[in-house]
């Protein structure tokens, strides 16, 4: 693989997550509502599922998956479910205010939201659709070793996500901690991210191949 394309991969992987889109708005979400720790262990956990996807993409699962309606629609169903029961979760909590380490209010483990962060990866299978259509374009068939230029190219894409969700999650722990200066505001905002989840559950579910 010649520089050029990988820095093209690159411009292009950038631009991509930046976009408005399931997984930075569910770590500006998680940021928010926990704060910034909370924040990169998500990303931590949408990154290592990422791994499942660049690995799909590589050996070609991807391709199966997009090829059969019933495990396309098994992946997209059960990951639709786990969005909705964590806006059910943040509804449940909805009159909590926002605390910074007070110890008041109930914090997530680094393992629960990391884990939340893989389970929100892997079962969306959009995901793995999106690697099977971005990476292809950018890989050198006349170089040989398509699948470990992929998977090059996976790792990149992995790297320049894990380091602008962080930026995302200490961004938004700024505004977390303006917010709680805001009670009324701080109250809503349970709501706002079981929102945010049911939002990006629905449009899992239906989402189509």
């Amino acid at each position: 693989m010649d520089l050029l394309s990988v820095l093209s991969f690159l411009g292009t992987a950038v631009l991509l997550t930046l976009l408005p889109g399931p997984d930075n708005m569910f770590v500006l979400a998680q940021s928010i509502a926990h704060g910034r720790k909370a924040g990169i262990a998500t990303t931590l956990g949408l990154c290592t599922g990422l791994l499942v996807h660049i690995t799909a993409a590589t050996l070609g699962i991807s391709a199966l998956i997009y090829q059969s309606a019933l495990a396309f629609n098994i992946v997209k169903y059960a990951g639709a479910a786990y969005l909705l029961y964590l806006a059910w979760k943040s509804f449940q909590s909805r009159n909590e205010e926002l605390l910074i380490d007070s110890g008041q209010l109930p914090a997530l483990h680094f393992g629960t939201l990391y884990r939340r962060g893989i389970v929100m990866s892997s079962l969306n299978p959009k995901v793995s659709l999106f690697f099977l259509a971005l990476l292809p374009p950018f890989v050198n068939q006349q170089a040989g070793y398509v699948p470990l230029q992929m998977l090059v190219l996976g790792f990149v894409f992995m790297i320049q996500a894990l380091i602008l969700f962080t930026i995302v999650s200490v961004c938004a722990d700024h505004v977390r901690k303006w917010l709680i200066k805001k009670p009324r505001i701080s109250r809503k905002i349970n709501m706002m991210q079981g929102a945010i989840f049911a939002l990006i559950g629905l449009k899992v579910a239906f989402s189509s191949r």
